[in-house]
């Protein structure tokens, strides 16, 4: 049994595994969330805490998106250290966004160049990739260390941003191309008026503050305001936020937006989106098992804006947010799709990309909101894989041991990626909206099989 199996299985220690929706994926740790909406999907790219690790050890970036705010698709993989040839280490937290058809994900990670950080940016023509490094060399490269966190706004005007740094903050034009900066990298002034606290070289020692910038920095903008939102206090870290009319400033502090509260985790992490009518907050906790300050897991919750546009203080759950939607099983569903799972994990391949693996007797995961309609399913295909004696997959409604829905045999196939698709009847009947658990069973202490997809028929 692997690290991450070992962290993983303590979920069905406590029943608040099953109804919990935070944190929003759970097959591995997944840090410094930043949304995105395209279409009619919300994106989530994210940074990938290595499980066991006792710094931030961190190679990739994680790609997760849903239309109903509720059930998550893994992407996999689409952007990693290997990807930029001038950097080693420390991909650490990025942000994605969208311009004029293509899609610009501006990272920070450790130069060879160097010897510092360094911000990058990869390009790609779809939100899910594929990614490649956009100019072959970092965006902005000075040998220093704090060129870490991105983030981006392009304004009403068309006039795109970025800005970055810890404990310094960092601000910059972008040419409309999006790969080059339009102007001189400044840094914004941080004053007890701006921030809670000047910056770190000017603060007085001994003297309490009432906050001070640390690093994370978020850039949205709302009723003509810019409005930066950062991890704060230092170790541990809460959110707040701060407004400004202008980039360059002067800034004022507006105050905590997220206390540090019951997070587990020394740091945090945040970004802000509007998704079908709804305000969301992404973060990061220490919540799942084995997690802490160096496996981080994302989260959301729901807000509503104050009436002058400001936020609200926003308090971590487990709970998690409502769905905007229905799920339908009558389609085409990628086995990694899930709301909350226990056990599993994920894996890719250029056959057939993203599959659930790792699944083991009494794992399971689990559809929330799952429209049935008004006629009960007829059967269920399922393509998986088999290298040893199979499994059985229990369909289960509104929770682990609900009613029953119908039961799935998994053959051996020769192979963990030799592919069959198995089709069984349903034998219960559902109808309506409900939770959808698929339970798997086998010889315990064994690997059952890999899930690709699966599908409903009425």
């Amino acid at each position: 049994m692997n690290t991450k199996k070992i962290l993983l299985s303590s979920l069905m220690l406590t029943g608040l595994a099953a109804s919990a929706q935070n944190p929003i994926v759970q097959t591995c740790y997944s840090s410094d969330p930043a949304p995105m909406v395209h279409n009619d999907r919300m994106y989530v790219y994210t940074g990938h805490d290595e499980a066991g690790a006792d710094f931030f050890w961190m190679y990739e970036w994680r790609l997760y998106s849903t239309d109903d705010m509720v059930n998550w698709t893994d992407h996999g993989v689409p952007l990693s250290l290997g990807t930029f040839k001038w950097s080693d280490d420390r991909a650490w937290a990025a942000q994605c966004i969208e311009r004029n058809g293509k899609f610009y994900w501006y990272i920070c990670a450790h130069s060879k160049l160097s010897g510092g950080m360094a911000i990058g940016v990869a390009v790609a023509d779809s939100p899910t990739g594929p990614f490649k490094d956009a100019i072959g060399k970092p965006l902005f490269d000075n040998g220093k260390w704090d060129n870490i966190d991105p983030t981006v706004l392009i304004d009403d005007d068309g006039q795109a941003y970025v800005l970055w740094g810890n404990p310094n903050i960092y601000w910059a034009k972008l040419n409309n191309d999006m790969v080059s900066l339009g102007s001189e990298v400044a840094m914004i002034e941080q004053t007890v008026e701006g921030f809670g606290a000047p910056q770190m070289d000017k603060r007085e020692k001994g003297k309490k503050y009432k906050d001070n910038y640390t690093e994370g920095p978020w850039l949205s903008k709302r009723n003509g305001k810019y409005q930066l939102l950062y991890a704060a206090g230092g170790i541990p870290e809460h959110l707040a936020w701060s407004e400004a009319d202008n980039i360059a400033g002067p800034w004022r502090y507006k105050g905590i937006l997220m206390p540090e509260g019951n997070t587990k985790s020394f740091t945090n992490h945040c970004g802000v989106a509007d998704y079908k009518g709804h305000s969301y907050l992404f973060y990061h906790t220490g919540k799942l098992p084995g997690g802490g300050g160096f496996g981080r897991s994302t989260a959301v919750e729901e807000f509503k804006y104050n009436a002058d546009g400001t936020f609200p203080v926003i308090h971590p759950t487990d709970d998690g947010v409502k769905p905007v939607g229905t799920f339908s099983p009558y389609r085409k569903v990628e086995g990694e799709t899930m709301a909350y799972s226990k056990g599993i994990s994920t894996e890719v391949n250029d056959k057939v990309g993203v599959y659930v693996s790792d699944i083991h007797n009494g794992d399971w995961l689990k559809l929330q909101a799952v429209d049935f309609g008004t006629s009960s399913p007829a059967s269920i295909e399922i393509c998986a894989a088999s290298a040893l004696l199979g499994g059985t997959i229990e369909l289960h409604t509104d929770s682990i041991g609900g009613p029953l829905l119908g039961k799935v045999d998994i053959p051996r196939t020769g192979g963990w990626e030799k592919w069959q698709t198995i089709k069984a009847a349903m034998s219960g009947n559902v109808t309506g909206v409900h939770d959808l658990y698929f339970v798997f069973k086998g010889y315990k202490g064994r690997k059952l099989f890999n899930i690709d997809w699966w599908r409903m028929k009425q």
